[in-house]
């Protein structure tokens, strides 16, 4: 048999040997005290008989209620399948989207360094231009990638 119909078919076939055991139920209050029983109350308590519990689909109606179970369980599992692979995906393009990012800001600080170097070691007619370079590497990266 089906691992996957086990459970299902334990829980049919226990609801129908319980449908099957239905007996009455007594609900007894003596001294203020309720007590419930499938024997009748004692003399002197006051009885109040509850429902049988109703029997449970037999045959034709338990088997398609077991199909009907099983077939929104594949259901719901292709559904739970479906949104896993959606999740995973998007996960992989956040992860790809992060690691451009990181190398984006990599190569933003790296020119600042180097712009910095630069503006460090300009003679006297370059520096301001080289200040310049550095102030907008330094600009690029901070709004590129808050730093």
């Amino acid at each position: 048999m089906n691992p996957h119909l086990r459970a299902p078919c334990a829980a049919v076939l226990c609801a129908a040997a319980f449908a099957a055991q239905a007996q009455s139920v007594y609900k007894c209050t003596l001294d203020g005290k309720v007590s419930y029983s499938d024997m009748p109350c004692p003399a002197g308590a006051a009885a109040s008989p509850m429902p049988a519990v109703p029997a449970t689909p037999a045959g034709a109606a338990a088997s398609a209620d077991l199909l009907r179970m099983q077939t929104e369980s594949a259901a719901l599992r292709k559904a739970r399948q479906k949104t896993e692979e959606r999740e995973a995906l998007e996960a992989e393009r956040a992860a790809r989207r992060a690691a451009a990012q990181r190398k984006r800001c990599a190569k933003l600080a790296l020119a600042k360094q180097w712009a910095d170097e630069d503006a460090r070691g300009a003679s006297p007619a370059n520096l301001a231009k080289a200040r310049l370079r550095a102030k907008r590497a330094g600009e690029s990266l901070a709004v590129e990638c808050g730093h």
